[in-house]
């Protein structure tokens, strides 16, 4: 762009480099091919474009580029012929001097920056020359700075008859360079590229030491910052010197020297370009910000001191380094299979592979960062360290928690192994905690990793935690069984006897249920204490589950004592039944006659009143035995035929009924006395049916025993049947006849149980033998069929193959028929009969 009057402007112009190298080899004007991208960078009045450069980018895509590109600025005198070698190396478009109008400002500062496929270019003017203005040195100097501080390579374009002149032009331009290199944040080799205008015939070889001698001189005289008074100018500069022909009057050599130079910009940023070390480049996408900074800083500091743009270069550098190094390590290879491989369990040498990866990762980051600023690199270093450390913390925490477990299923299983070979349990437990704590702070070494550092009592705490957690378990769970096993027991030794004392209730129940507590309570209370020695418990918790297990025993006699309770009205009638229907030696009674019912009745009575009474109340202390429950029930209860007895009765009915008795706790009643009052009565109710059949029975048996007529009447018949008798013995026939009706008689009598029918009263018995007396006769005439087919068949003459069996007589087989089995078919019962022969 053409210099404004009264001011300067830089512009900013890109092209594809790739493709302007390539038009050319083959000789295209990209003028008439493609038109540049160009924007003006800084106008006459030194403003930013700001809106130009976020365009600029935009529209060629700059962001794209990353770190991939370089930046080269141009510098000389006015009128030295910057654009034409810019345009003739990058296919750029500046303005040239047109040669037949005489010199003048053709263009203004430019510096050009390249990628690999991409040149930008800005042309910056010396103005030391014919227009110069009042501020022309300080603009100097801060275009100077601004071009070292974004460039990468910078051209310094000089005329070949300039060289080894104290007063060339270039001479305070290179002072101005130096001055403002040494400000820089750090030694950044940035290649100052010479080239020689215009060469004369003397050789390059000769005229390049002559240059470098001026320029070191040069160096060597100024002035120096305390930091860099020993400082090489091989620390800040990379000296290139390249000669070119005039291109006015050698155009052809001149274009075939600037395609061989062209071929170095061609691959500038590689290994070993001209770019230089590029240890400051800035990212592609902060260009805009960083020019703008840049460009600030200079405008505003008229010492030209740039400390803040040099942190926030690095700031911007070495985060972008740090962000790199943090996502290839996340996709590291050997990460993502140790992350993988955690997954599914521990993993041996965990804390020391994990080590390596996060100290490689971060040497690589110190190595790409080194010569940034100090401060910023330590800090963005701590902040992907911290970034590292969030990203691999869950899967250091899932090796501790695969170990923790580990340890702690190991622990459980040696722990039970221990308490099943019969090692104590304390003993066990203090064993196996000490091996597998030890155990896990073994493992905790090979898990730590050195650089974090990090603190795992937490878990280890845990760990400790679980571990008595299930120890403490563990005792709980043994206790239990050792309680219930000593509870079962208990339950088996007292539960029959106290059933038994009780069924058998008397006096001396309740002392003998109270000894038996005391003993089986004492055995069991002494072998639980001998049991609970390996469990390390302490007294207070040993006293209370003795009394527990005292407790236990107590309930088991209540309950059994309640339960009985509940069937005592069973107990009641079984007990009555027993010594009513028995006799002292515990034979069945016979009711003869003889027997006193009333006697009998009364004192089975009372064994049940007895019973009652043992049931009513518990009495498991040694106190209890003041509560006389017997004596009222006694009074209240039982049979009295006196009127004193009757009085006492009807006293003692007031206490029966009340629903507790009298110094009694209703937590030791089992009955209450209105419960006696009812239970008695529904016993006598249900017993008094026993009693009156006893007293039929009696009755009967002493009707049976009284079949013989009077005395008077055996007379009569005497008498009156003499003619009858005489009969008798004229005639023997009837003798026979009577015979055989008496055993027939005999036999019937027999078969029907004639008397036992008769047990139940007259009635009962007629009906029964009326409905079994004509299947019986029938049944009796079968049998004599039976037996007389039976004869005939065994009679040898008939029978040759039966001479072994004897031959029965008659008046055999007349009794053993009478005295057969008779089976009734009206009610399928069978009865047997045996007569005596005479």
């Amino acid at each position: 762009m053409a210099e404004t009057r009264g001011g300067k402007c830089i512009s900013l112009g890109r092209d594809s480099l790739k493709d302007s190298l390539s038009r050319k080899r083959n000789g295209n004007d990209p003028s008439n091919n493609e038109k540049c991208c160009s924007t003006q960078l800084i106008d006459g009045d030194g403003a930013f474009n700001v809106a130009g450069i976020e365009n600029f980018m935009k529209e060629v895509k700059l962001s794209e580029c990353g770190l991939s590109y370089a930046v080269v600025s141009i510098m000389g005198p006015q009128s030295s012929g910057k654009s034409t070698l810019l345009n003739s190396l990058f296919c750029t478009n500046f303005t040239e001097m047109d040669a037949f109008k005489g010199r003048h400002v053709s263009t203004t500062p430019i510096h050009s920056l390249q990628q690999s496929n991409l040149a930008i270019t800005i042309n910056k003017v010396n103005l030391i020359g014919r227009v110069c203005f009042q501020d022309d040195t300080t603009f100097e100097k801060q275009s100077a700075l601004f071009a070292l501080a974004i460039s990468d390579i910078v051209l310094i374009n000089m005329w070949c008859h300039d060289i080894g002149r104290e007063q060339a032009a270039n001479k305070p331009l290179l002072k101005t360079v130096f001055q403002v290199m040494m400000r820089l944040f750090s030694p950044r080799k940035t290649t100052m590229l010479f080239v020689i205008r215009d060469k004369t015939k003397t050789p390059l070889e000769n005229l390049e030491p002559v240059l470098r001698e001026d320029i070191q001189k040069i160096w060597d005289s100024v002035p120096k910052p305390d930091a860099h008074k020993e400082t090489p100018l091989s620390e800040f500069f990379i000296v290139e010197v390249v000669a070119l022909s005039s291109f006015e009057e050698k155009e052809e050599q001149f274009k075939e020297q600037v395609a061989n130079l062209r071929q170095r910009f061609y691959h500038s940023i590689a290994p070993g370009g001209l770019a230089g070390d590029r240890r400051g480049v800035v990212p592609a996408s902060g260009f805009s910000f960083s020019a703008q900074e840049i460009w600030k800083i200079i405008k505003e500091n008229k010492d030209l001191d740039l400390p803040a743009h040099k942190v926030m270069v690095a700031t911007v550098r070495c985060e972008e380094i740090a962000n790199e190094k943090y996502d290839l390590f996340a996709t590291n290879k050997d990460w993502c299979e140790l992350e993988e491989a955690v997954q599914s369990g521990p993993i041996s040498e965990f804390g020391k592979k994990l080590n390596s990866l996060l100290i490689a990762c971060l040497s690589e980051y110190d190595a790409e960062a080194n010569y940034f600023d100090e401060g910023v690199r330590s800090a963005k270093q701590k902040q992907l360290q911290e970034k590292l450390f969030q990203l691999v913390q869950p899967t250091f925490q899932i090796v501790l928690g695969h170990m923790r477990s580990g340890i702690l299923d190991k622990f459980k299983e040696a722990f039970d192994k221990a308490l099943n070979g019969g090692e104590g349990f304390s003993s066990a437990a203090n064993k196996c905690i000490e091996i597998y704590m030890a155990q896990f702070d073994e493992g905790c070494a090979d898990v730590v990793i050195e650089i974090a550092n990090w603190d795992t009592s937490k878990v280890r705490e845990k760990l400790q935690r679980d571990i008595d957690a299930h120890v403490a378990s563990v005792r709980a769970s043994k206790m239990s069984e050792l309680v219930s096993s000593y509870e079962e027991k208990l339950k088996e030794a007292l539960s029959a006897p106290v059933e038994t004392l009780l069924d058998a209730a008397n006096s001396d129940t309740w002392p003998s249920i109270r000894k038996l507590l005391n003993h089986e309570t004492q055995s069991a209370v002494s072998g639980f204490c001998v049991e609970l020695i390996r469990f390390d418990v302490d007294e207070q918790t040993k006293k209370s589950m003795i009394v527990s297990l005292d407790d236990y025993a107590k309930g088991v006699i209540e309950a059994k004592a309640r339960e009985e309770a509940g069937r005592v009205l069973i107990r009641m009638k079984d007990r009555f039944l027993t010594l009513f229907s028995h006799d002292s030696d515990s034979m069945p009674r016979i009711w003869t006659g003889k027997e006193d019912v009333r006697a009998i009745t009364k004192s089975a009575r009372s064994s049940c009143l007895k019973l009652l009474s043992v049931m009513a109340v518990i009495r498991l202390e040694d106190g209890d035995d003041i509560y006389d429950i017997e004596k009222t029930l006694i009074v209240a209860l039982a049979d009295s035929s006196s009127s004193s007895a009757k009085d006492k009765s009807m006293t003692a009915v007031k206490p029966l009924a009340s629903s507790t008795w009298d110094q009694v706790p209703p937590s030791k009643t089992l009955i209450t006395p209105v419960q006696c009052k009812s239970l008695w009565r529904q016993f006598k109710m249900e017993t008094e049916y026993c009693v009156s059949q006893a007293i039929s029975a009696q009755e009967a048996n002493n009707r049976s025993s009284n079949w013989l007529p009077p005395p008077w009447a055996i007379v009569a018949l005497i008498i009156l049947g003499f003619n009858e008798f005489m009969t008798l013995l004229r005639n023997p026939l009837y003798l026979g006849v009577i015979f055989v009706g008496y055993l027939l008689i005999k036999a019937l009598w027999a078969q029907l149980d004639i008397t036992g029918e008769f047990r139940n009263g007259a009635l009962p018995g007629i009906i029964s033998l009326s409905s079994k007396f004509v299947p019986t006769i029938m049944n009796l005439i079968r049998k004599l069929a039976e037996e007389g087919q039976g004869h005939a068949n065994n009679d040898p003459r008939r029978s040759p193959s039966k001479n072994n069996q004897s031959a029965i007589p008659a008046g055999r087989v007349t009794s053993s028929s009478a005295s057969s089995s008779v089976t009734s078919p009206g009610n399928g019962a069978e009865y047997t009969s045996s007569s005596k022969h005479e």
